[in-house]
C-alpha cells in the first residue's frame, strides 16, 4: 500500500508510540488526522511534524467519548475514505511491573477499561463506514492477550481485552486488523524504560503496509518485524 495522498488515523499521538507513529506515516508522504484529549499537546505535535514537511491535522478528541471518536473520523474522511486507523491512545496509572491488580483502585480499573478497551472499540466502530476498501486498522495490544505478565494490574487486563476486542471485529468483518505488540517501549507509561518508540512505529507502519492479511491471525510481534525486514 502506498502512502502518497493516503488519510492515515493515529490516536494518542500527542507523545510516544502515537506520535512516532504519526511522525513515520507523515514522513512517507501521508496526511495524518492526530487525536488526543490535550489541544495544546497535540497542537504543539502538529506543527513540528509541519515543520518538517509534515500534512497533517489535530484534533482534540478523548477516546472515551464516542462522540469526539465519531466527530474525529468524520473529519478524517472529508478529504476521502481512510486508509489506515492506528487505535493508540491509552493509559496506565502505575509503575510497570509494580501495580497488582488486588492493590489497583477501582478508579484506576474503571478508567483502564475505558480507555484502552471502550476506546479500541469506539474507535474501530466509528473507523468502519469511513475505510478504504483496502484499508487496514492497527491495535497496539501488548502481550497480554497471550500471556499475563505480573504487576500490570487493570493496564494488563485492560489489554488483555482490547486484544479481544480487536480479535472480534476481525473474526466478523472483512476489515484487516493487526494487533501488534513493540515489546516495552520508552514512554511516559514505562518510565522512558525499553525500546526507542521509533521501533513501535516501524512495527506498526510495517503491519499497515507490508504484512500479507493472512498473517494477522495471531499479534504481530517486534520479532517478526525484524525477521521479516532485517
Amino acid at each position: 500500500m502506498g502512502m502518497d495522498d493516503a488519510t492515515v488515523v493515529v490516536t494518542g499521538a500527542s507523545r510516544g508510540i502515537g506520535r512516532a507513529v504519526a511522525e513515520r506515516f507523515g514522513e512517507t508522504g501521508a496526511h495524518v488526522v492526530c487525536c488526543a484529549r490535550d489541544r495544546a499537546a497535540i497542537e504543539a505535535v502538529a506543527t513540528t511534524l509541519r515543520s518538517d514537511g509534515v500534512s497533517v491535522t489535530p484534533v482534540r478528541a478523548d477516546v472515551r467519548d464516542e462522540f469526539d471518536v465519531e466527530r474525529l473520523l468524520e473529519q478524517a474522511a472529508r478529504e476521502g475514505p481512510i486508509d489506515v486507523v492506528v487505535a493508540n491512545a491509552g493509559v496506565y496509572h502505575g509503575d510497570p511491573g509494580e501495580t497488582p491488580l488486588a492493590e489497583s483502585s477501582y478508579a484506576a480499573f474503571d478508567d483502564h477499561l475505558r480507555t484502552n478497551v471502550r476506546g479500541v472499540f469506539a474507535t474501530v466502530r466509528e473507523a468502519l463506514p469511513h475505510l478504504a476498501a483496502d484499508g487496514r486498522i492497527v491495535v497496539p495490544v501488548g502481550p497480554f492477550g497471550e500471556r499475563t505478565p505480573p504487576g500490570y494490574g487493570g493496564y494488563g487486563v485492560s489489554k488483555a481485552a482490547a486484544d479481544a476486542v480487536a480479535r472480534t471485529f476481525a473474526a466478523e468483518l472483512d476489515v484487516p486488523i493487526a494487533r501488534v505488540d513493540p515489546g516495552q517501549t520508552a514512554t511516559a507509561l514505562t518510565g522512558e524504560t525499553g525500546h526507542d518508540p521509533s521501533d513501535a512505529a516501524e512495527l506498526c507502519y510495517w503491519a499497515a503496509t507490508a504484512l500479507d492479511a493472512d498473517d494477522l491471525d495471531s499479534v504481530v510481534t517486534r520479532a517478526d518485524w525484524r525477521r521479516a525486514t532485517e
